[in-house]
């Protein structure tokens, strides 16, 4: 592998999936040949000591623009070159496409040999829209290749770059390190301490906006309790939508069968993955596909923990489902299916267990972060 600059906008200790997408990557590349250019979590005080906090603890050389929000602004762009050239780094690559892609053609110029730029889900909304299509198709032409995560992700983006980047483009999801994420997580733990040991669990492990579903889920409680009356939606993670959900909670009349746990610690995410028995988050496309799901890690997250998983029709959502197999794949926003397929698998262990173990041998055979980052060195 080259010596590589990261030039990323999301990076930890800012939480989410492409951030944790990168620093998995980034921990499994040779530290003394890696140096990450991102921006700051956030301002102040607090962010200032956990950003300096988390870099100190990594392996490699971790360089923050003061910024909240790195764009690919001349300064910014001034810094990365700089960067390359003082650390001896002829490879470069951009954790998310757009918009830190338009930095390619200095970076190249600077002495780059080596461009990889990975998109997610919302490079898909930019492939709808005229002006940001445009800057796409120039990120591809500037760049060695553009990664995507699954198919769905691939045909949308490809429609907006030339024949000759789009026939460039390579396949690299995020991984799932599934020496953490396992049947023995700790999920009985959880279970006790919530009080849910003899209670059937339904868990959603994720960020809490409109596209993830929990609404549907919590919409599909009554039924689900008709079949199982003993069953519990655990909720698990914080976002803007929180508010709204407990008032529907309260709506639907289902307050004694939904428990919101809040944000949790990274490190206690495998043992609330080990607390449900069936993992659901029936994901969702909203505003005329400018707001998709790209992959959707947490379904492998699960599959991982052994758990059998029912997941929307959102984007790329299905590529983390073998349905059928590993889970069901129903219609993002349907309360019918997603808790037909509930009540299907709390009402069956042996069927439980038959698409938990199946997940976990996926996992095993396709998505472990090591398989990954092999592909990653070699496209750098």
């Amino acid at each position: 592998m080259h010596k590589t600059l990261i030039v990323t906008n999301d990076f930890p200790p800012r939480p989410g999936g492409i951030q944790a997408f990168l620093h998995n990557m980034a921990l499994r590349l040779d530290p003394e040949r890696l140096v990450v250019y991102a921006s700051t979590w956030k301002r102040g005080r607090e962010g200032a000591e956990a950003t300096a906090a988390f870099d100190a603890e990594q392996p490699f050389t971790v360089v923050r623009d003061r910024t909240t929000m790195l764009l690919p602004t001349p300064g910014a762009t001034r810094t990365a070159v700089g960067l390359l050239r003082e650390h001896g780094c002829t490879s470069v690559w951009f954790g998310a496409a757009a918009p830190l892609g338009l930095m390619a053609p200095a970076l190249r110029k600077a002495g780059a040999q080596r461009l990889v730029a990975t998109t997610h889900g919302h490079e898909v909304g930019w492939a709808q829209l005229p002006a940001a299509r445009r800057l796409l198709g120039r990120i591809g032409d500037a760049t060695d290749t553009i990664t995507y995560l699954g198919e769905y992700t691939r045909s949308r983006i490809a429609t907006a770059l030339s024949a000759g980047a789009a026939g460039r483009m390579v396949q690299l999801p995020p991984g799932v390190d599934e020496k953490t994420f396992h049947p023995g997580s700790g999920g009985a733990e959880v279970r006790a301490r919530l009080g849910l040991t003899e209670r059937p669990v339904v868990v959603c492990v994720s960020r809490l906006v409109p596209r993830k579903g929990q609404d549907t889920l919590i919409l599909a409680m009554p039924l689900i309790l008709a079949a199982e009356p003993d069953a519990v939606l655990l909720i698990v993670g914080g976002g803007p939508y929180e508010k709204e959900l407990r008032r529907l909670v309260r709506e639907t009349g289902v307050e004694a069968s939904v428990r919101f746990t809040g944000a949790v610690p990274w490190t206690e995410l495998p043992a609330h993955f080990g607390a449900g028995d069936v993992f659901a988050m029936p994901c969702r496309t909203r505003r005329g596909g400018l707001d998709v799901e790209g992959l959707g890690i947490v379904y492998l997250e699960a599959s991982a923990t052994g758990l059998p998983v029912v997941a929307g029709d959102s984007g790329g959502a299905p590529d983390a489902v073998l349905d059928g197999e590993t889970g069901w794949v129903v219609r993002g926003g349907s309360v019918e299916e997603a808790a037909e397929r509930i009540v299907a698998l709390l009402g069956d262990s042996e069927l439980r267990q038959r698409m938990g173990e199946r997940g976990r041998q996926w996992v095993e055979e396709k998505w472990r972060w090591d398989l990954l980052a092999e592909r990653l060195k070699e496209l750098l």
